[in-house]
């Protein structure tokens, strides 16, 4: 298996680059079912990562849909410690412009419980502080990224989830700007928890790619995917300078997940030992 620290979560296109090589998918057994796709092996510039695509091979699975769990899983499994969450967003902020990309620090959980949220339970019991979900030293690494490619881009910020796969009504979009909310997706949450969980370092790049519904402009799905191809532009372009630097100089970090356990060990089963092995190494 291939010593492989780095990987990516995203939507269709990143990995459509001339410069980045698809080696090879990789299916990966999980305790939680499948993930939304086989993992690809992929290289740029000599530097080799994995890229997830979020919702399935043709965009098939909704938010709600998406199997967080085995999809973070899959990648631990696999060896990796570092993922970069590449995610389409709805601006909150006059300055965040459709375009521009926020490397966000906070996640605020508005969905509404229909997904599963942590490896910690059927017999098994953990805690895992999530109080800084973005792990900072990689944040700003994506954001040195994003600068040397050439977008416009704003580190920190507050990403609220709503559940979707509806847009919000007015009401709520200026309930999320009332809390101080930066942008709004429907994705990055369990992932980013899940990924604290896993021990891993996390991080978003959120694209912009409109204003949500609070301001005073109409935005039909056509014109956003318009926006969207200019994002995947600049996200390939991202790409190029992210992962050789990560790959040639990883962040380092310290696992939160060491302690989280609380449950006997004599209690565990035979499946709990293999959960637990995978995550907290």
């Amino acid at each position: 298996m291939a010593n492989i620290k780095v990987a990516v979560i995203g939507g269709s296109g990143i990995y459509k680059l001339d410069a980045i090589k698809v080696k090879n998918h990789i299916k990966v057994e999980t305790p939680f079912g499948e993930p939304s796709a086989e993992i690809m092996e992929c290289e740029v510039e000599g530097s080799s990562f994995y890229f997830l695509p979020r919702h399935g091979i043709g965009h098939k699975f909704t938010p709600s849909e998406v199997n967080y769990r085995a999809n973070i899983f899959a990648l631990k499994k696999l060896g990796v410690d570092t993922i970069i969450s590449i995610s389409a967003v709805g601006s909150l902020k006059e300055e965040y412009a459709p375009k521009h990309f926020v490397l966000v620090d906070q996640f605020i959980d508005w969905t509404k419980g229909l997904r599963k949220r942590t490896f910690f339970d059927e017999g098994i019991v953990g805690h895992v502080s999530v109080a800084n979900p973005v792990e900072s030293t990689l944040q700003k690494r994506l954001f040195e990224a994003c600068q040397k490619a050439g977008v416009t881009s704003h580190l920190g910020g507050t990403y609220v989830c709503i559940e979707g796969p509806q847009f919000s009504t007015k009401a709520e979009s200026n309930i999320y700007r009332s809390f101080g909310a930066s942008v709004i997706g429907m994705t990055n949450v369990p992932e980013a928890f899940l990924a604290k969980e896993a021990g891993m370092a996390y991080a978003t790049v959120a694209m912009v790619t409109d204003y949500d519904c609070w301001k005073e402009e109409h935005c039909t799905v056509s014109e956003i995917m318009d926006v969207m191809k200019s994002n995947y532009v600049s996200a390939q372009k991202f790409v190029l300078e992210a992962i050789p630097s990560l790959v040639k100089n990883p962040v380092t970090f310290v696992p939160e997940n060491q302690y989280a356990v609380m449950t006997d060990v004599s209690l565990h089963k035979s499946s709990h030992k293999e959960i637990i092995e995978t995550l907290i190494k």
